[in-house]
This record gives C-alpha cells, sequence and structure tokens, in this order.
C-alpha cells in the first residue's frame, strides 16, 4: 500500500506544479482537470504524510525504551503513536477505495408523482422544495428542464440540471421510490394517506463521450404551456426531441429561446443515453456486488416520511431520524453522510472477502 501512496504523492506535488505553469492556466479545461483531480488527491497525501510521521514518532519512543529514565514517557508516546496510525490506516483504506468514476459530475435530476394521484403529485412537489434548498445549502446552481404540473401546483414530472463539485457524489444515493406517510391537503377527514414519488439521479454526460447522429433525432417545436402571458399562445419554442434507435423523448419548454430548449434538451438526452449504457455495462458488475444501500432502481422504495410521527426512515441502512422538518427544509447531509458510509463499508467487506 505504501507504494502505491508515494505513487500518489508524487503525483500531487507534479499536479500542484502544474498551477504555475503559465500553459495550464491558459487553458481552462485543463486547469479544471487539474484542481478536480488535485482535490481527490489531497486528503489522500494528507493523511499518508500524517500517518508517515506517526511511523516516525513511533520508531524514536521505541529507541528509547531501553533507557531507564525515558522508558515511562517513550512507552506512553509509543502506544500514542501506534493508536494514530492504525486510526490513519483505516482512513487511508476508506480513502483508496475506487471511486465513481461520475461522482464529480453535474447531475439531471427527475422527479415524478407515484402513487396516490394529486397527493403523490404535491409530494413530488415537497421532494423539488427540498432538493432546491439543498442545493442552495451546498452552493451549487439548480434550473429547470422541463416541468409538468397538476393544477393544484403538484409535480406530475419534472427535470433538473444541478450544476456543482460533487454534485452526484452527494446525490446519487436518492435515485429510488419516496414514500410519504401524511394528511393531505385534498383529505377533509383528517386521515393519513401514504402515497409516493419516484427521483431519478442522473450523472450528466459530456458531450463527447455520447456520440448522437443527428439522422437518428426527430425534432418537434410546439407551443410553450403552462404560465408565460402572451408569450406562450405566440412562439413556438418548446422542443421536442425523439431518438429514433431507442424511442427516448426529451422536452423542453422552461426557455423562451427555441436554440436554448433544443441546447437542455439534447443535454437530458445525452445523459439518458449515458445511463443507459452504463447500467448495460455495469450489469454484471452489480449482480456480482451486492449493496447495502441498494441499486438505485426507481421501483425500489428506499425512504419513508412519516409526518405525523415527524420522523423519517431510510430503509437500505435501518436509519430513522425524529427531525422530518428540518430534513424537508433540505437539511440532508445527516441521511447522505450516512448513506455514503454504508456504501464505503460495504466495498470494504467486499475487498476483505
Amino acid at each position: 500500500m505504501e507504494e502505491k501512496l508515494r505513487a500518489l504523492e508524487v503525483r500531487c506535488e507534479s499536479l500542484e506544479a502544474q498551477l504555475s505553469d503559465p500553459a495550464v492556466y491558459g487553458d481552462a479545461g485543463r486547469l479544471r482537470e487539474v484542481n478536480r483531480e488535485l482535490r481527490e488527491l489531497s486528503p489522500i497525501v494528507a493523511a499518508y504524510r500524517a500517518w508517515r510521521q506517526a511511523r516516525r514518532q513511533r520508531e524514536e519512543a521505541e529507541a528509547l525504551l531501553s533507557d531507564p529514565d525515558l522508558r515511562e514517557m517513550a512507552r506512553e508516546e509509543w502506544e500514542q503513536a501506534g493508536r494514530k496510525q492504525e486510526e490513519l490506516e483505516r482512513e487511508l483504506k476508506l480513502l483508496l477505495l475506487p471511486r465513481d468514476p461520475n461522482d464529480h459530475r453535474n447531475v439531471l435530476l427527475e422527479l415524478r408523482g407515484g402513487v396516490g394521484g394529486e397527493e403523490g403529485a404535491l409530494f413530488a412537489r415537497s421532494l423539488l422544495r427540498m432538493y432546491t434548498m439543498y442545493v442552495q445549502k451546498q452552493g451549487w446552481h439548480m434550473e429547470t428542464v422541463s416541468l409538468n404540473e397538476t393544477e393544484l401546483g403538484g409535480v406530475k414530472e419534472g427535470c433538473f440540471l444541478v450544476e456543482g463539485e460533487g454534485a452526484y457524489a452527494r446525490l446519487k444515493f436518492e435515485s429510488g421510490v419516496h414514500r410519504v406517510q401524511r394528511v393531505p391537503e385534498t383529505e377533509s377527514g383528517g386521515r393519513i394517506h401514504t402515497s409516493a414519488a419516484t427521483v431519478a439521479v442522473l450523472p450528466e454526460a459530456e458531450e463527447v463521450e455520447v456520440d448522437i447522429d443527428p439522422r437518428e433525432l426527430q425534432i418537434d417545436t410546439y407551443r410553450s404551456s403552462g404560465a408565460g402571458g402572451q408569450h406562450v399562445n405566440k412562439t413556438e419554442s418548446a422542443i421536442r426531441i425523439t431518438h429514433l434507435p431507442t424511442g427516448l423523448v426529451v422536452e423542453c419548454q422552461d426557455e423562451r429561446s427555441q436554440y436554448k430548449n433544443k441546447d437542455k434538451a439534447m443535454k437530458v438526452l445525452r445523459s439518458r443515453l449515458y445511463e443507459r449504457e452504463r447500467q448495460r455495462r455495469d450489469a454484471d458488475a452489480a449482480a456480482a456486488r451486492r449493496s447495502q444501500v441498494g441499486s438505485g432502481d426507481r421501483s425500489e422504495r428506499i425512504r419513508t416520511y412519516n409526518f405525523p410521527q415527524g420522523r423519517v426512515t431510510d430503509h437500505r441502512i435501518g436509519l430513522t431520524l425524529y427531525h422530518l422538518d428540518a430534513v424537508m427544509n433540505g437539511e440532508l447531509d445527516q441521511l447522505i453522510d450516512a448513506l455514503i458510509t454504508a456504501d464505503r463499508a460495504e466495498q470494504l467487506k467486499g475487498g476483505a472477502s
């Protein structure tokens, strides 16, 4: 392991040197890649250097154990350095786990009202608010690609682009069925109903990663629906793109510009095609590795939000929190951190077996 860590340290030093190279600074794409790799390597290298220092301290303390006058103090330092070494070794094992190559990417977040009709759509609206607030707390940017609402303001379906470093790493475990137990706004008798909404989190694909033949696209324009005043009635700015080989259909009507809508729709199409290929490619690996945090399949119930009891339960890791209001206001870090920890623990277990 130390040989690998030393190689990573050398790589980190090389990247740091590149930051002072004018040629790198003049290339925005290259600078972004250097900074991204540095952010990934820096915690590993810092832990490795701390581990190496703890080892030196232990060796120095061990050398003093034979001195009768210093033996007691040396033994205490020796044991303390040993504990520090073990702690850092555990940390390094976690840091060296294979990273999801998509973790640094932006995200396409898709929401759909599920079981429960109007109440399912209203809950999807609640989830949209929750994710919007979380994105704001992270300092990321979120914009609407498409949104189909009910008469009461619920979300039938919506697609949103979340831009920010590490967005996919933090949000990828949100994919699945989210169940809610609460008294609906439409319920006059005060009875608790159970309904659901589905969430899908896709890594945004780069243009160069997905080759789309323009001849395989059917592009239709139509007038935007919903709020928008006279603009809605006069301009066919909404875009519908059908990928003929797969039958995938993407719509975008959020922007007033047909060009901008087409650009957003193509981003969604690329990401959906990338996700299809990724799932096909990873099918065997996914079957071989039983993940504690679940497959992320949209049909899998992952979480229950119980409003009468003020609790939220993530069924994949058996975690229940009793501050539902905070969660619905975008305080998701405790849930997300627990899911990431569980996933890493499962990877460690898989590596040990």
